[in-house]
């Protein structure tokens, strides 16, 4: 299927893909797409603050050239309907509760052209990536947890993309777990844990805290290279962390990442040069 796929608002729950091993998006012309080969998106009520959100979707045996989007509120922390509601307490979960939930990509094949292969937006909980397989190129991350989503799984899979960054950013994004993946990497970090301080004006509420990382292994091409997890990865060093100031509350009031209560362990790291050349 060449054409994009939108699931949008509450009369997409229950959707039910199964491509039986077909594919999804048009490749390396994917770029000409407006937006994602598939996104998965909530639907604001006319002006109100209120939204309609999709859940229960299943997405089985499909290989999907091109990102996969979903999201809530807005479509990155920078949108304004999240800056707004980051300004007063309780917007953790007023972004989940307008976000996607119960999304599950399994067994099926992501291939990347340059975006991001799957980026859950703020506030997306309980959705799933089990089983499947990461490949191509991305120019920064291949799976990015945004702010103030939660209770998300990646488990079972196999990392063979090649990122300008880490591979798995967990940026405010709480109570996931990253379990049993498998990760080829050239030099770069593997999973990281951080919260994007003030970028956008947006403050961060939540922070990347109570995830459970373990059962990971890590196969780098370089004996030089950055870490495979990294537990606080930022502390507010960037220059937009003062952009949501003001506030005497979340990433306003600290820039610190504060990432408490994670559990890492069992994973391991191990030096694999390519060979055959």
């Amino acid at each position: 299927m060449t054409k994009r796929i939108v699931l949008e608002g509450s009369r997409a729950s229950g959707v039910r893909i199964d491509c039986a091993g077909g594919t999804l998006g048009r490749g390396r012309l994917q770029p000409t797409f407006p937006n994602a080969t598939l996104e998965i998106r909530s639907r604001r009520r006319g002006d109100r603050p209120e939204w309609e959100r999709p859940t229960d979707i299943a997405v089985t045996d499909c290989t999907i050239q091109g990102p996969v989007r979903i999201w809530g509120m807005g479509i990155n922390g920078q949108a304004e309907a999240l800056r707004l509601s980051s300004r007063s307490l309780g917007h953790t979960e007023r972004a989940q509760a307008a976000a996607p939930s119960r999304i599950t990509i399994e067994g099926s094949r992501l291939e990347a052209f340059g975006g991001t292969p799957l980026y859950l937006g703020p506030g997306v909980t309980r959705t799933a990536l089990r089983n499947s397989r990461i490949t191509g190129e991305a120019v920064a991350i291949a799976i990015y947890l945004d702010a103030e989503s939660a209770g998300n799984i990646v488990a079972g899979n196999s990392f063979a993309v090649a990122t300008g960054r880490e591979v798995i950013a967990v940026d405010g994004s709480a109570g996931n777990r990253i379990v049993d993946n498998r990760f080829a990497i050239g030099w770069r970090g593997g999973i990281y844990l951080y919260r994007n301080c003030g970028e956008g004006g947006t403050i961060r509420h939540q922070t990347p805290s109570f995830n459970v990382i373990t059962g990971n292994r890590f196969a780098y091409r370089s004996p030089i290279h950055l870490p495979a997890i990294s537990v606080g990865a930022r502390e507010g060093w960037n220059l937009y962390c003062e952009d949501d100031a003001g506030y005497p509350f979340g990433s306003s009031a600290d820039n610190g990442d504060h990432a408490t209560d994670n559990v890492v362990d069992g994973n391991e790291v191990e030096w694999a040069p390519l060979t055959g050349r």
